[in-house]
């Protein structure tokens, strides 16, 4: 009886933990996927003079957009470095602020007929620290949850926070979808867009309190006092790439499919509906809506596979099926038929989740608590430099040269072959427990003489 009262206040515990995670991680993404919407939509018309060409300026918005991927390795190091010696809690506070704060401050900006070239300057000076406060908050949220959960479901529990993204990008969705209903072009594009910007200081006053209900796992003040009475016990980025470097570079290596295809998916189709297909606005936010309904729900699920079926096999299913995907998207797309546009979209996320779900547990399962915040961050949001960012751009500028979406999934294809090796290098470590890593890592350094036992339970 005590035991059963004991596993539902630990479960009690772990969704308050789940709950305050995704809090923050909805916040930061629907503010995130706002500008990524809003670039292709509303950016590359009020803050650049005009063009011959809608694409020349839709590229100029994405490079704005990308200003804000290369912070996020930035906020990633800094939050990360801090995040192993302070605590996952106290950033994700601070990330949770600052991301508010810039998203506001966007809505409030004044436009190239306004103010000239100064507008996309303040655009991409926001834009910088929006991304800086994102790369922060990712490695601690998911972190708040796997080093709460139980070690044979770390996976599903720890997908929850992944979950909260197209939440975030849903919550997104309907704001602009409101608008483009309700407001006329032209006034959608003079001042309907801010008001979604505007919106987000509600949602950050939720998340940020929230997130005061939570404290760090036991596990981490454990390390953090061993940290204290070891001077040798190190952390941050150096400490990472010294001890290590293979954990990083196959984070790394993992990252770069799916991350390219999640933007090829829910920011370059837009593009692609927009401007090659000369869809109506309001059409493409609803099927990216539905889509999005979709992601957040067999996100979870999935998490749920990367706990029976292995961290490995799911991720290359993922991964191979990408290919696939890339042949057969944009012909669907070319059809102009809402249902079958709706379900390369769909079938694009669902593939997507194979990879993004296992992520948190597969990531925090390559590092000792000590550095696992700045190894995650690291390997998660290094890779967005030249993955995410720069998708977008790649596929619009290929599109644009070429008039012909086959370069396009020529790009994905080849992302997929690299993650596809990455997995082969992988190491399944369903079920391991965090501890024993810890205790691995201790001997490994020198810090310990107990005898080694995670090395046993992590094998290719």
């Amino acid at each position: 009886m005590a035991s059963e009262i004991s596993d539902k206040t630990e479960r009690k515990g772990l969704r308050r933990v789940v709950a305050a995670s995704m809090a923050g991680t909805i916040v930061e993404w629907y503010e995130f996927f706002l500008y990524a919407t809003a670039a292709t939509l509303v950016f590359n018309k009020v803050f650049f003079p005009a063009s011959g060409n809608d694409l020349d300026n839709i590229i100029k918005a994405f490079l704005t957009y990308a200003v804000g991927f290369i912070a996020r390795p930035i906020g990633g190091i800094v939050f990360g470095h801090f995040g192993d010696k302070y605590g996952r809690k106290h950033l994700l506070q601070v990330a949770i602020i600052l991301v508010g704060v810039t998203t506001f401050l966007m809505g409030c900006l004044p436009t190239y007929d306004m103010i000239g070239y100064a507008a996309p300057i303040l655009l991409i000076v926001l834009r910088f620290l929006q991304g800086f406060a994102v790369g922060g908050e990712w490695g601690g949220a998911v972190l708040l949850v796997a080093e709460h959960a139980p070690n044979r479901e770390r996976g599903f529990w720890a997908s929850w926070p992944q979950a909260a993204v197209p939440i975030g990008n849903l919550l997104a969705t309907i704001v602009l979808l409101v608008l483009s209903f309700t407001l006329s072009d032209e006034a959608f594009l003079a001042w309907g867009w801010r008001v979604g910007f505007w919106l987000s200081v509600v949602i950050v006053g939720v998340g940020y309190y929230i997130r005061t209900k939570v404290s760090d796992a036991p596990i981490f003040h454990e390390a953090k006092a061993e940290m204290e009475a070891n001077a040798a016990a190190g952390y941050g980025v150096a400490e990472v790439f010294k001890r290590y470097p293979r954990g990083v570079f196959t984070a790394m290596g993992l990252r770069f499919a799916e991350n390219i295809l999640y933007y090829m998916v829910v920011t370059f189709s837009i593009t692609y509906m927009s401007v090659q297909l000369q869809m109506q606005t309001s059409s493409i936010l609803t099927l990216m809506l539905l889509a999005h309904v979709f992601h957040a729900i067999v996100v979870p699920l999935v998490g749920r596979f990367t706990d029976s079926l292995g961290r490995r096999p799911v991720y290359a299913a993922g991964a191979g099926l990408m290919i696939v995907w890339a042949v057969v998207a944009f012909p669907m797309f070319n059809t102009r038929n809402d249902a079958i546009i709706l379900l390369a979209i769909v079938a694009g996320l669902a593939v997507h989740a194979l990879m993004y779900a296992g992520q948190p547990a597969i990531m925090a399962e390559m590092f000792p608590t000590r550095m696992r915040y700045s190894g995650v961050s690291l390997g998660y949001q290094v890779t967005s430099i030249v993955a995410g960012s720069m998708a977008p751009i790649i596929a619009t500028a290929l599109l644009r040269a070429t008039g012909s979406w086959v370069p396009v999934a020529g790009y994905i294809v080849f992302a997929a072959l690299v993650t596809l090796v990455a997995v082969y290098f992988l190491r399944e470590s369903k079920g391991v427990d965090l501890g024993d890593i810890d205790e691995q890592d201790r001997i490994s350094s020198g810090l310990s003489t107990a005898a080694p036992d995670a090395e046993s339970k992590l094998t290719r």
